[in-house]
């Protein structure tokens, strides 16, 4: 997110007041869990753990673009708990016979954000890496660190720590936790933020733009009794501009998932993967 220029008096002046409020604005990623036990898996190695989640992210991956769903996403700008600004998009999404994301506004009311303003890496934000997916091609571009078994409200889970091996110029990339499922071995929640933050011009301070982005969390639900599909996304955080502190948050639904067109056959490594029936089972709890 960058920042407004015409907004610095403001927030100043609230950065000032308010200064204790915002700094204990941070997304929370602990809730719904339980004690963390360090201990080592029993009959699976960590490795494996990662490897079998990659395999059955890149089949979540392959099926998500067979389903039709909601996107509701709302940005607001905080004075301590009042709204001072606001953003909200609904858009119905779908995927076209080549995989391709079509995105088909339906309710979009004027923008009233004063001190941000959003960027074209905070829309990719909203379409790909707040719904964080660890597939095995994206494997080799992070380093995974075992933490140990947690769980999350009524699902027993592995934890890992994960963070980019490099950074490479133009690319992003998740940093944070992930919560893996211990019987589907699938990712049920992650926290953290997208990396790098991007700071242009440093050279010449009167022109350099910063393009910050919140810590948040994901939750996902299980669908059609098989694929664990992101459904609600959260960040509060405060933004730490070089001209000033921005409290925000952020809050995207991903509601009203339906499978489309023909039945479908998910190809992983040379197999056929029959799409399950439409036999809804009861989603998995969430906030």
């Amino acid at each position: 997110m960058n920042f407004l220029k015409d907004g610095l008096r403001a927030v100043l002046i609230s950065a000032f007041l308010l200064m204790p409020a915002a700094l204990l604005a941070q997304t929370n990623c602990d809730e719904g869990v339980g004690p963390l036990n360090p201990a080592q898996p029993q009959g699976i190695t960590p490795q494996e753990i990662t490897q079998k989640l990659a395999a059955r992210e890149e089949i979540f991956r392959q099926a998500r673009n067979n389903y039709a769903y909601t996107q509701d996403i709302t940005v607001q700008e905080l004075d301590g708990n009042t709204v001072t600004g606001e953003f909200r998009l609904v858009q119905d999404i779908t995927y076209d016979d080549k995989g391709g994301r079509v995105e088909n506004v339906t309710f979009a009311p004027q923008n009233s954000l004063r001190q941000l303003s959003l960027s074209r890496e905070d829309y990719e934000d909203f379409r790909y890496k707040m719904a964080f997916i660890m597939t095995t091609s994206d494997l080799p571009d992070y380093n995974l660190l075992y933490v140990g078994q947690q769980r999350q409200d009524e699902i027993d889970t592995y934890v890992f720590d994960i963070a980019p091996k490099t950074i490479v110029k133009g690319q992003r990339y998740f940093q944070g936790r992930i919560w893996v499922d211990n019987h589907d071995l699938q990712i049920v929640k992650s926290c953290g933020k997208t990396v790098p933050d991007a700071i242009a011009n440093t050279k010449k301070s009167k022109n350099v733009q910063e393009n910050l982005s919140p810590k948040f969390v994901t939750y996902r639900e299980q669908i059609d009794g098989q694929y664990w599909f992101p459904t609600y996304i959260k960040a509060d955080d405060t933004l730490h501009f070089r001209t000033g502190d921005v409290h925000m948050r952020e809050i995207i639904k991903l509601i009203n998932y339906k499978r489309f067109g023909s039945k479908t056959r998910i190809i992983f490594k040379g197999k056929a993967k029959e799409d399950p029936k439409e036999d809804p089972k009861t989603p998995a709890k969430k906030p």
